[in-house]
């Protein structure tokens, strides 16, 4: 925008690492931005780098001073993106915006990581005074920057205006292939492909559907760093023997963004020390809340999105490092078994048969999540476009995706993903070697707790008849909690009189 004169397209508060890149990447796309945070030194540094990357001929920055500016300096029926923390933060710049002016066809957008229900109330609040809108945003700094898989949720009305530019600047995928198309290259955005962005429903549903991408996220990482464990501790590999491994895995179904940031995070070498760089790095997971949101929101509509509570878990565990090593030296690992080139090799094999089959579980987990939860607040949730959307910009990203959104092409009201065809096909190639993985990893005492839940998953999701008869039967017995018979109509409920000697049995309803 070579005139400074003329009004910005749309206003974008927050140039932190997401927001700069986001501010970048709607300028590759030919938006002028408005741009403020409250830090002045940010913006000065987006400032510098657009110019940099574009030439002092083109800025498309504008640096604004404060909240005013940048309302002054953009476009009536405004487009506001907010790229601050969540929680009172949106609230407050919400609120700062609106006394100095907010107008009814205003839009302001939080690409923040909120809690879902906290945007159902934030639309609700701002209702007739401004248009609150969401767009949960996945792909760290390098998908902010040249495309991230984007879910908005809000005013429908809303998003056809913001259509355009979040389709803009929004990661691609060759339509045929499903592949990303993919240029780092600043001010050459990719123009062709499907974008990863979609409509995904009313206020909150786009944040609830990020929050489960990010449970699944920590269930992926979890099972590769199961894998990895059970290669370095059993079977007495190096972090570069891995890398190769997994850069071999990244070629076939495993293929994927985590898979391939794991391998360089392995080949790493320490600055400092020439180390491997995961062996000075302390063993302690750090998180900031979405997988918990998660895997608490599957205990409140009762979704075992067990693969997802126990990579939670798995964080918790590793957060008490100083309980662990005091355990280390009172309890004593089974005596490490050794392995020929060849019994090596069958090992690897059954770790990765047993990584794949985990995925398939804990994705079908997450979209059995967000089934029910759509069905709890009546939403309508299109699963081969969300699918769709996650083959490109977010850290999920994997091939793996393309087969789900064909799963839901070919049935939308799939139940669960362990139903569909294809994936009963694979669990069925792979099931012996998920189980032989398992196997190993308990004799040699190194933890699998996400591949080994899923696993129990799988064979309680595949068993007709489960213990929970015995449960119910307790149940009844210490709280009259009643239960429901085989052989009578569903939806009855029966009570045995458990103290009285001759038990008589009664009909409740």
């Amino acid at each position: 925008m070579s005139d400074l004169t003329k009004l910005c397209d749309i206003g974008l508060i927050g140039l932190g690492v997401m927001g700069k890149n986001l501010a970048l990447n709607l300028a590759d796309n030919g938006y002028s931005v408005a741009a403020f945070d409250l830090d002045a030194g940010r913006v000065n540094a987006a400032v510098a780098q657009d110019e940099a990357e574009r030439g002092s001929q083109d800025p498309r920055l504008v640096p604004c001073q404060s909240f005013e500016d940048l309302l002054s300096k953009t476009k009536q029926s405004r487009i506001i993106i907010l790229s601050i923390p969540a929680g009172k933060p949106v609230d407050s710049v919400c609120s700062q915006l609106l006394a100095l002016g907010l107008n009814l066809d205003d839009i302001v957008v939080d690409t923040g990581n909120s809690l879902w229900s906290d945007t159902v109330e934030r639309e609700a609040s701002y209702q007739g005074k401004f248009v609150f809108f969401s767009c949960a945003v996945s792909g760290g700094e390098v998908g902010a920057r040249f495309g991230p898989s984007l879910m908005p949720s809000g005013d429908e009305t809303a998003w056809a205006r913001l259509a355009p530019v979040l389709e803009a600047i929004s990661a691609k995928v060759d339509a045929k292939t499903g592949l990303p198309l993919v240029n780092n290259e600043p001010g050459n955005p990719v123009k062709e492909g499907e974008p990863c962005v979609t409509y995904i429903g009313p206020a909150g549903a786009g944040h609830y559907v990020k929050m489960v991408h990010n449970g699944i996220e920590y269930a992926d990482m979890q099972l590769i760093c199961e894998a990895y464990d059970y290669m370095r501790n059993a079977l007495s590999m190096q972090p570069k023997e891995i890398a190769a491994v997994l850069r071999e895995w990244n070629k076939g179904e495993l293929n994927s963004y985590l898979i391939e940031i794991s391998a360089e995070v392995l080949e790493q070498y320490d600055p400092e020390t020439g180390k491997p760089i995961v062996d000075v790095i302390v063993d302690k997971a750090g998180q900031k809340g979405t997988g918990l949101w998660t895997a608490v929101s599957s205990l409140q509509v009762g979704s075992a999105a067990t693969a997802i509570a126990q990579a939670v878990f798995s964080r918790a565990l590793s957060s008490i490092k100083t309980q662990r090593v005091a355990a280390s030296k009172i309890y004593k690992a089974p005596a490490k078994a050794s392995f020929s080139e060849e019994e090596k090799q069958e090992q690897i094999k059954h770790l990765h048969d047993a990584l794949y089959c985990a995925k398939i579980c804990a994705y079908a987990q997450g979209f059995d999540l967000m089934k029910m939860a759509a069905k709890e607040q009546g939403w309508t949730l299109d699963y081969a476009k969300i699918a769709k959307i996650w083959r490109a910009g977010c850290i999920i990203r994997a091939v793996f995706l393309q087969s789900i959104t064909e799963a839901y092409q070919r049935d939308a009201e799939l139940e669960n993903l362990l139903l569909d065809g294809f994936f009963a096909e694979q669990i069925s190639k792979f099931e012996g070697s998920w189980r032989e993985a398992i196997i190993g990893s308990i004799k040699a005492g190194i933890p699998m707790p996400a591949i080994n839940s899923s696993l129990s998953y799988y064979d309680s999701f595949r068993t007709a008849v489960l213990p929970a008869n015995l449960l119910q039967g307790q149940r009844d017995f210490f709280g009259a909690h009643t239960f429901e018979r085989t052989d009578k109509p569903a939806g009855e409920k029966y009570h045995l009189e458990w103290s009285l000697p001759e038990r008589p049995l009664v009909k409740i309803s």
